[in-house]
């Protein structure tokens, strides 16, 4: 069984690496069922429909140039390329794969926390594209 630790994902919005104020990162894919049940048919059939990705990631807040929120002030309200690996220390690879595709930046909390908080933020982005992977590439 190929247990690991979840601490090196890599997560890009553009080319601005971000992988070192992300808390927490989610790719969850998933896709419209289509019925296609026919006459005659003894059971309802599905095929898969349109994608429907989300990517929920938790970024520690930094308002550096080239950081969280400036990168994605910069965004804000328009589509962008994103990538995400595993492990972002080791070659992209069949057990390693990198994930790709576009994302919505509709979505910020600017400033969010209280009194002797970390200032974080969680985003869900809406993918604009179907989550392409790879097992081959590069990641940096």
């Amino acid at each position: 069984m190929a247990v690991f630790l979840n601490n090196t994902v890599g997560f890009k919005i553009g080319t601005v690496d971000l992988s070192d104020h992300v808390t927490a990162f989610t790719l969850s894919r998933q896709a419209d069922q289509i019925e296609v049940t026919a006459m005659g048919d003894t059971a309802h059939k599905f095929v898969t429909g349109l994608s429907a990705d989300t990517i929920t990631v938790s970024f520690l807040n930094d308002t550096a140039a080239s950081n969280v929120l400036a990168t994605l002030q910069a965004a804000y309200g328009t589509t962008v390329a994103w990538a995400a690996i595993q492990d972002s220390s080791a070659a992209v690879s069949a057990t390693n794969l990198l994930y790709s595709g576009t994302i919505l930046v509709d979505n910020l909390t600017d400033i969010n926390g209280a009194v002797g908080d970390e200032g974080m933020i969680d985003i869900t982005f809406t993918c604009n594209s179907k989550t392409a992977t790879a097992s081959t590439g590069t990641w940096s």
